[in-house]
């Protein structure tokens, strides 16, 4: 007879791919491991991961207006 507990989820290491187990067990969820999760933390800290975006139209020069006080110095 069975226990009536599902066996754990696995899901693909976002980093490697490999099968990696997605349970509260696998403190490197959802990777398979350390160095997966590491790596990917890596590419994170070093701005690797980039979102396209087109720049808004009214963007200026970059310049900060002045505020009510005058300009900055």
């Amino acid at each position: 007879m069975t226990s009536g507990v599902p066996p754990p989820r696995k899901v693909p290491c976002p980093a490697c791919g490999q099968p990696a187990v997605y349970a509260p067990f696998n403190p490197f969820r959802p990777f398979c491991s350390e160095r997966c999760r590491l790596m990917d933390l890596g590419a994170w800290a070093s701005e690797s991961y980039r979102i396209p975006a087109k720049p808004a139209e009214d963007e200026g020069d970059g310049e900060i207006p002045d505020g009510p006080e005058g300009p900055k110095s």
